[in-house]
C-alpha cells in the first residue's frame, strides 16, 4: 500500500473526513483506519494538526498497511479491531440452538486473527469505547465480549448506518452483558407465564387427541416475551398494541397475552355451534382473532387485538399495518408512538414469501409508515418438512429485513431470561427510533407440522434430540431451583393451578350453547349488517357542486400552473359552472369533493394514481419552478375533511392488504385502492380470495373498500384488456361484495356516495374505464347530478321501447360501440340496455326493464370478452329466470380463449367486428345460444 504521505496529498480531504467520523463514532470506519487514529493518538507516533477553517491534517512517519502488520502493532491497538470485530460477527459463534447443534468456532474470530495468542491473554489492554470494560486484560475483555455477543443472544447491528442506534443498542447491551436485571418476582412470573404454556399444550393434546392446534411447545418462551413487550410498551406511553401472526402457537397466544377465556377456546375444541343470530360460517379455531384491554404491572391499560388470518402465513402482515395507520390517524398519533404493530412470523416464510419484504418495503413510505414493527421470528429450524438449506440461501431465516437496516436479535428460546432482555431491547428500540426491529427466537417444534404428523418420516436425527429435550418450562424451572428462587413445591403448585383451571373451563365450554363471537366495537358500533342492498339519497346541491368546480381553479396567488393542466381543469370547472357535458374526471372529482365537504375522508392509492395512469385525474397540481404541491379539493370549505392520495410502489399484493386492514379499522373514511390497470390486481389474489370477500362471513369483519380496476377491450393485448371480472362474480355470493360496471360519469358519483351513505360497509369492486375517460358520448348533464342516484340498470332511452322487437343487454364500455353502430345502421328495432350492477343483481328492476318490451323477439347478452370470461357464464342464469317466457336468451361473444384479449391490434379489430355483427343479425347464429 502506499505511503501514508503520498494518500495525504492525493485526497486529504478523504482521510479528514475519516477521522472526524472515527472522533464521532470509531465503528463507523473501516477497521484498519480506526487502528491508525487510535495509534496516532495512544502512541503519540502521529500529529493532529488544525487551523481555524482548515481541514484536520494528518502526519505519521511510515506506511498505513491495508491489513496492519500484526507482529508490530501493540495490544493496546488490537483490541480496537478485537471489540469491533466482536461486535460485528460475535453471532456467529452464540449459542442459539436449543437442541445444541451450532458451532463454537468461527476464524474471524479466532485470538490468531488479531494477532494474539494465548501468551498475550494476560496482556494490560485499554478501548474507551466499548461499554462494559474501558481497561483491563485481554483475557477480560474477552470474557465480556464473548458474554455479550456469544451466548444465548447473538446481535446483528453493526450495518445500522445511524451511529445513535448502534451506541443506544451497545449502551444497553454491552454494560449488563446482555443479561436483564430480573428480581425474584420477575423469575416466578415467568416461570408461571412457561408453566401456563406448557401445560395448556399438554393438556389439550391428552384431552383432544389428534385435533389440529399447531402447538407452541419447544418455543413457549414467547408468551413471556410478548408480556414483557407490552409491559414496555405500557411504560413507554403505547395505548395500543395490534398483532398479526400465522397458526403456529396461535392459541396459546390468545390464552396467555391476549386473554381469551380458556372456555371459549375449549369450547372450540368441543365443536360447540356459532350463534343463531352471527350470519357466516366461521372460521377454523387457529385463524381466528381477539381483543382485550390488558392492565400492566404499573396500572396503564393497553389495548391489545390480534388480527385474523388465514392459512396464507404472511399474508396477514400489511393488513395489520394497515390497521395500524387507521388507528394512528384516529388518534392523531402523527408520531407513530401510541399504537404500535407487532407480527409474529414462522422461520421458513418470513425469508420466502415476498409478501414479507414488500410488507417491509412500504414500512419507509410516508402513505404507509406506521413508526417501525417488531418483527418476532418463531423460528422452528424447520418448515413442514423443509430444513433451512432446502428452503432459503441465507444464513439466517431474518436475512431478509436487512433491506431496511434493522438491528436482529437471535435469542436461545430455551433461555427465558435472554428471551426477555431481547424483547426489553426490541420494544425500546422501535420507540426510540420508530424502526423495524427482528427478534429471532430460535426453538423448535415438539411434534409435525401438526399434532398429527409424523415427522421422523423426515427428520429422524432432528426429532430423536426434540423427544429427549425438557419443556421450556422445565428447563427455566431446573434453573430457578438451583439458584434457590423456586423449590419443587412451588413448581408443582403451579403446574396443578394451571390443570384446575382447565378442567373448570372444560366443564364450562361443554355447558356453553354456542361459541363466542365478539359483537362489532369501536368505530363500527353505529354501523349496522347489511339488510339487503337498498338504496340511499346520493344527491348534492347544485350551490356545493358548484362550489367544489371553483376549486379546481382557484390556486395559491403565485402558483405556477402547467399550461396544459390549467386548460383542462378551467374546461373541467365550466362543464359545471355553464352546465355543460360533464366527463369521468369531472364526475369523480365532484364525488370526492362532495364527500369531503359533508365531512367523510377520502384515501386514494394506487401506482400513479395521484396523476391518473391515464392522466385524467390530476388530483395534486405541482408548481412548475417550485416542485410545491397543492390539492384543490383540500380547499373547498374551510369545515371539510381532507383527501389523501397517494402513489404506491409497484406492489399489489402487499398494497392491498394495507388498504383492506386500514378499511376495517375505519368505516368512516373512503377507502380506495386502483390498479393501473385492471389485471394487475391478479397480484393481490390472496387478499381478495382470503380476505376482502369472505372476511365478514368467516370473521365478522366488516370492510367498505372501493376497487378502481381499468376493464375494457381496446387493442391493448392480453395484459391490458381484462381486469377478469368473472373472477369477481365466481367468488359473488350472500351479497359478500358489489360488483359494478359503471359506464357514466354521473352512475360513478352516485355509487361512490353510496359507498358511504349507506348504514353498512360492503367491498365495492368498480371496472373502471380507459377509452371512456375521453369517450364524447360518456358525459352526464348536471342535473344527474343533484337529481337521480345510482341506476343498477341503464334502460333503453333513443328508440320506442314498445316497438323495439331486439333486446341487447350488455355491460360497460361495448355500449357505445352498439349505440354508435345502431345509429349508423338506423336500426330503431333494436334496443339497448347496460347491466351498471353485476352484483348483487338487480332481479327487481332487470324484470321491471323487460316488462317495458311488448313486441320482443330477441334477447341477446352481448359481452367483449370470451365467452369463458366476463360476466356471461356467472349471469346467465340471471338474466335466464327474468327473461320472458316465450322469448329465448342467446349471448354474443368472442370465441371462448385460453387468454383474454390477442396482442394484434389488426386481429382484435376484426374480433371487434365480427362481434358487433353478430349482435345486430336478425337470427340467431349457431353456436351462440
Amino acid at each position: 500500500m502506499p505511503s501514508l504521505d503520498a494518500i495525504l496529498r492525493a485526497n486529504p480531504d478523504y482521510v479528514d473526513s475519516l477521522y472526524r467520523r472515527w472522533l464521532e463514532d470509531p465503528d463507523a470506519i473501516d477497521p484498519s483506519w480506526a487502528l491508525f487514529f487510535a495509534g496516532m493518538q495512544w502512541a503519540g507516533n502521529g500529529e493532529v494538526a488544525r487551523r481555524e477553517g482548515e481541514p484536520v491534517v494528518l502526519t505519521a512517519r511510515g506506511a498505513l498497511p491495508e491489513g496492519v502488520d500484526e507482529e508490530t502493532v501493540s495490544p493496546a491497538l488490537r483490541i480496537y479491531d478485537v471489540v469491533h470485530t466482536y461486535r460485528s460477527y460475535g453471532h456467529l459463534i452464540s449459542d442459539l440452538d436449543p437442541l445444541d447443534r451450532g458451532e463454537r468456532e468461527h476464524p474471524l474470530l479466532a485470538l490468531s486473527e488479531f494477532g494474539f495468542d494465548e501468551s498475550d491473554l494476560d496482556e494490560e489492554v485499554r478501548c474507551p469505547t466499548y461499554h462494559d470494560l474501558q481497561e483491563g486484560t485481554l483475557a477480560e475483555f474477552l470474557e465480556s465480549l464473548r458474554e455479550t455477543y456469544c451466548r444465548t443472544i447473538g446481535v446483528e447491528y453493526m450495518d445500522v448506518t445511524a451511529k445513535e442506534q448502534r451506541r443506544w443498542l451497545q449502551e444497553r447491551m454491552e454494560p449488563v452483558r446482555n443479561h436483564p436485571d430480573l428480581s425474584a418476582d420477575d423469575r416466578r412470573e415467568i416461570l408461571r407465564e412457561l408453566i401456563a404454556a406448557d401445560t395448556f399444550e399438554q393438556t389439550i393434546h391428552r384431552r383432544y387427541p389428534g385435533a389440529k392446534r399447531f402447538s407452541l411447545e419447544g418455543g413457549t418462551t414467547l408468551v413471556p416475551m410478548l408480556r414483557t413487550m407490552i409491559e414496555e410498551a405500557a411504560d413507554a406511553g403505547v395505548e395500543e398494541v395490534v398483532m398479526g401472526m400465522a397458526h403456529r402457537g396461535r392459541l396459546n397466544v390468545l390464552a396467555h397475552v391476549l386473554g381469551k377465556p380458556y372456555a371459549q377456546i375449549l369450547a372450540e375444541f368441543e365443536g360447540r355451534p356459532l350463534p343463531p343470530e352471527i350470519q357466516g360460517y366461521g372460521d377454523v379455531k387457529y385463524h381466528l382473532g381477539y381483543s382485550r384491554d390488558y392492565e400492566a404491572s404499573d396500572g396503564r391499560t393497553v389495548h391489545l387485538s390480534l388480527a385474523f388470518n388465514p392459512s396464507h402465513l404472511e399474508a396477514v402482515d400489511p393488513v395489520v399495518e394497515g390497521i395500524v395507520r387507521a388507528k394512528q390517524n384516529a388518534l392523531g398519533d402523527e408520531e407513530r408512538e401510541r399504537v404500535v404493530p407487532l407480527l409474529m412470523h414462522g422461520d421458513a416464510s418470513f425469508v420466502a414469501q415476498g409478501i414479507v419484504s414488500e410488507t417491509l418495503m412500504l414500512g419507509g413510505l410516508d402513505a404507509y409508515a406506521t413508526g417501525g414493527t417488531i418483527h418476532v421470528i418463531i423460528n422452528n429450524q424447520i418448515g413442514f418438512t423443509t430444513t433451512p438449506e432446502e428452503g432459503r440461501s441465507t444464513r439466517y431465516a431474518s436475512d431478509i429485513a436487512k433491506i431496511v437496516g434493522a438491528p436482529v436479535f437471535h435469542v436461545n428460546g430455551d433461555d427465558a431470561e435472554a428471551v426477555v432482555h431481547a424483547a426489553r431491547l426490541a420494544m425500546g428500540y422501535r420507540q426510540a427510533f420508530h424502526r423495524d426491529v427482528v427478534v429471532d427466537l430460535v426453538c423448535y417444534r415438539r411434534y409435525g407440522h401438526n399434532e398429527i404428523d409424523d415427522p421422523t418420516f423426515t427428520q429422524p436425527t432432528m426429532y430423536e434430540l426434540v423427544e429427549d429435550h425438557p419443556p421450556n418450562s422445565e428447563v427455566y424451572a431446573g434453573i430457578l431451583e438451583e439458584t434457590g428462587v423456586v423449590d419443587r413445591e412451588d413448581v408443582a403448585a403451579m403446574r396443578e393451578r394451571v390443570k384446575s383451571d382447565l378442567d373448570e373451563a372444560h366443564v364450562e365450554a361443554q355447558e356453553m350453547p354456542a361459541q363466542h363471537v365478539e359483537k362489532p366495537s369501536g368505530p363500527w358500533m353505529d354501523l349496522e349488517a347489511a339488510d339487503g342492498q337498498g338504496s340511499v339519497d346520493t344527491t348534492v346541491s347544485r350551490e356545493t357542486l358548484e362550489e367544489i368546480a371553483r376549486a379546481l381553479t382557484d390556486v395559491p396567488e403565485g402558483f405556477r400552473w402547467h399550461k396544459r393542466l390549467k386548460r383542462l381543469m378551467e374546461k373541467r370547472a365550466a362543464m359545471v359552472l355553464e352546465e355543460g357535458e360533464i366527463d369521468w374526471g369531472c364526475g369523480e372529482a365532484l364525488a370526492v369533493g362532495s364527500l369531503l365537504v359533508e365531512g367523510t375522508k377520502v384515501r386514494l392509492s394506487g401506482q400513479d394514481s395521484v396523476r391518473g395512469t391515464f392522466s385524467h385525474r390530476h388530483a395534486v397540481y405541482t408548481d412548475q419552478e417550485t416542485g410545491e404541491e397543492y390539492v384543490p379539493l383540500n380547499h373547498v370549505t374551510e369545515e371539510q375533511n381532507v383527501l389523501q392520495v397517494f402513489n404506491t410502489p409497484l406492489s399489489e399484493l402487499g398494497v392491498l392488504g394495507f388498504e383492506y386492514g386500514y378499511s376495517t379499522a375505519d368505516p368512516w373514511t373512503l377507502v380506495i385502492w386502483e390498479a393501473q390497470f385492471g389485471d394487475f390486481v391478479n397480484g393481490a389474489q390472496v387478499i381478495i380470495d382470503q380476505f376482502l370477500v369472505s372476511g365478514e362471513y368467516k370473521w365478522h369483519q366488516m370492510s367498505g373498500l372501493v376497487l378502481l380496476l381499468p376493464h375494457g377491450y381496446e387493442g391493448q393485448g392480453p395484459e391490458h384488456s381484462s381486469a377478469r371480472l368473472e373472477r369477481f362474480l365466481e367468488l359473488c355470493a350472500e351479497e359478500n361484495i358489489q360488483v359494478c360496471n359503471p359506464t357514466t360519469p354521473a352512475q360513478l358519483f352516485h355509487l361512490l356516495r353510496r359507498q358511504m351513505k349507506r348504514g353498512f360497509r360492503k367491498p365495492l369492486v368498480v371496472m373502471s374505464p380507459k377509452s371512456l375517460l375521453r369517450h364524447r358520448l360518456a358525459v352526464s348533464r348536471l342535473e344527474r347530478f343533484v337529481d337521480g342516484g345510482f341506476e343498477p340498470v341503464l334502460d333503453e332511452f333513443e328508440v320506442d321501447r314498445s316497438s323495439a322487437r331486439t333486446l341487447l343487454v350488455c355491460s360497460g364500455k361495448i355500449y357505445y360501440t352498439l349505440v354508435e353502430e345502431r345509429r349508423e345502421r338506423e336500426r330503431d328495432d333494436v334496443a339497448i340496455a347496460r347491466l351498471e350492477q353485476l352484483y348483487p343483481f338487480p332481479d327487481e328492476r332487470f324484470a321491471g326493464a323487460l316488462s317495458g318490451y311488448p313486441a320482443l323477439e330477441r334477447l341477446v347478452w352481448v359481452q367483449e370478452e370470451p365467452e369463458n370470461m366476463g360476466p356471461w357464464r356467472n349471469t346467465r342464469h340471471r338474466l335466464e329466470r327474468n327473461r320472458p317466457g316465450d322469448v329465448a336468451l342467446e349471448y354474443v361473444a368472442r370465441e371462448a380463449a385460453a387468454s383474454p384479449a390477442t396482442g394484434s391490434y389488426r386481429v382484435h379489430e376484426e374480433e371487434q367486428s365480427a362481434l358487433i355483427e353478430a349482435a345486430f343479425e336478425d337470427s340467431r347464429s349457431e353456436g351462440r345460444t
